[in-house]
Parts: structure tokens; sequence; C-alpha cells
């Protein structure tokens, strides 16, 4: 199985969003590699396929191909350099995508161990938006959450009121 030891919160209002917004059963294109929410994706009733860790700035092939009813993309393309070019080349007519937000009290995540694992952008809501309509998206609908942590200090008291990740559903124009 998999482990589930998973951030519960934004799994679950991540969850809650998909099954609202394009419930299952759907054919769906997970933009990453298998992780915890794909499990639970497909425990809800979706089928679900992953791309392979492959260099998503620049090989579409998992997006060009394949019969989706659509994609989704959680917490990935911050973690792209250009992601305009991969959501310009989806043929899914829907998208379903969440990704975290620029928080003024805190820099951009870099990890030091691993080289995929930082953000090359924390957009703010409408930068997002702007890039999606830009790409060829028409926003439907989203959502905004805080992301709150048991720590003392200012940032994790900033982090119980200021929204951490955002959300949409999105339908090719």
């Amino acid at each position: 199985m998999y482990e589930k030891s998973f951030p519960k919160k934004r799994y679950q209002k991540t969850l809650d969003f998909l099954k609202e917004v394009a419930p299952p059963p759907a054919e769906v294109l997970d933009l990453g590699v298998k992780n915890p929410f794909t499990y639970l994706m497909k425990e809800e009733g979706y089928n679900v396929h992953n791309t392979t860790g492959e260099d998503l700035d620049e090989d579409f092939t998992a997006v060009q191909n394949g019969e989706f009813d659509l994609v989704t993309a959680f917490e990935i393309f911050e973690h792209l350099l250009a992601p305009y070019n991969i959501l310009k080349e989806i043929r899914a007519k829907k998208l379903v995508a969440s990704v975290p937000l620029k928080l003024w009290f805190s820099s951009a995540y870099r990890s030091k161990t691993d080289e995929w694992d930082r953000h090359y952008h924390e957009f703010e809501d409408w930068q997002f938006d702007w890039l999606l309509e830009k790409s060829g998206w028409e926003i439907k609908r989203s959502i905004k959450w805080a992301n709150p942590v048991n720590k003392l200090g200012v940032r994790p008291v900033l982090r119980k009121f200021t929204p951490r990740y955002y959300a949409v559903y999105a339908e090719r124009i």
C-alpha cells in the first residue's frame, strides 16, 4: 500500500475540491510520479496514470498522448522553469491544479539535498490565473486555504491566517 503519514489537511482539501469539480469515475493523467495522493484518488474511484519522472519542462509526450478526461497537477508547476509550455500542450479538456502561494513572510522553498526539490515559482493567485488564461485555459472554480503549523513564533501565527495553497479547476478554451 502506501504510507499514511501525509499532509492530511492539504490532501483532504484537495480531494474534496477534485471530487466536487470532476467527480469519479474519470481517466486522470496526474503530472508527477506516483505518490500517496495517487492512491487516495484511486481509492475514490479515479483511474489514475502518472508521469514517470521525465523533465516536464522539455518532454510533453505524456500530455500529448492518451485519452484522459482530465489532467491533474498538484504542487508541480512551481518546480518547472517554464510551466506555460506544458500547460499549452495539454490535450485534455479539463485541468485541476494546485500551487503553493507566495508568502511575503517566507522565502521560496529550496531543498539543500535534492536538486529537483525546489520552487522556481511561488505564485500569487492572480499570477497563476494569468498563466492559465494565457496558455488557453478558462478558470471555472478556485479555492484557497491556510496551512497552520503547531509551532511557536511569528511565522506559525501568520500561517494560521494566510492562505498557503491555491487550487483551480479550468477548462480548455
